[in-house]
């Protein structure tokens, strides 16, 4: 094979390279602006609710449905929603607050929202198993915030509740649409007015009927 022979490949291939170069690019380019689309998105969300993007969340558990109306402010700018099980009513409520929780201070602070009562903790891996008033929750403490998941010890297993809290995590764009009410306001409704009349100029109907 001549010398010619042999160059001839390499410059065909030479431009399909340069394509696939160029189209991975491109990819890791949308890739990149649909991610800041999806934060922007739940920034804008968080912040017109009062809430710090940062400490939204979302959980998972087998025959739990998220309550939407329970999707709120927590304290100054934390986060809290809660998940409904379809069939037994249980509830599954999910919290996340600025702070930090060890060993010293998790006694100190109480189960859910019942303050001044016995609080027990057990180290489960990297999270705080936490009993009291009747209730149970698992604590994750992350950088400067904490996710709480609690229920009813009676409700909920510690298992099932063990796992939605290990399955706590930062919401995508799929799941803050489904977690986060708009942050565009509601279109406002006219007023319907009873003294309008349907016809003529619109005047106030000023009419007195036979009697006053």
């Amino acid at each position: 094979m001549n010398r010619h022979a042999r160059v001839l490949p390499v410059l065909l291939l030479a431009p399909l390279l340069l394509i696939a170069c160029g189209s991975e690019k491109a990819a890791e380019k949308a890739a990149e602006k649909a991610a800041a689309t999806d934060a922007g998105e739940l920034e804008a969300r968080a912040q017109a609710m009062g809430v710090a993007p940062e400490l939204v969340y979302v959980t998972e558990a087998p025959g739990f449905t998220l309550a939407q109306q329970s999707v709120g402010v927590l304290g100054d700018d934390g986060f809290s929603a809660t998940w409904v099980d379809g069939d037994t009513n249980a509830l599954l409520r999910l919290a996340v607050d600025r702070g930090t929780i060890t060993a010293d201070t998790c006694p100190e602070q109480p189960v859910g929202d019942m303050s001044g009562e016995h609080t027990t903790c057990e180290r489960d891996g990297d999270a705080w198993y936490r009993t009291g008033a009747g209730r149970h929750e698992y604590a994750l403490p992350e950088k400067g915030h904490v996710v709480r998941v609690s229920a009813e010890a009676d409700a909920v297993p510690r298992d099932v509740l063990r796992a939605a809290a290990l399955a706590a995590h930062r919401p995508d764009a799929a799941e803050t649409d489904r977690l986060l009410p708009s942050a565009d306001p509601a279109p406002a409704s006219p007023v319907e007015r009873g003294d309008l009349p349907r016809y003529g100029d619109g005047a106030p109907d000023n009419h007195v009927d036979v009697g006053g």
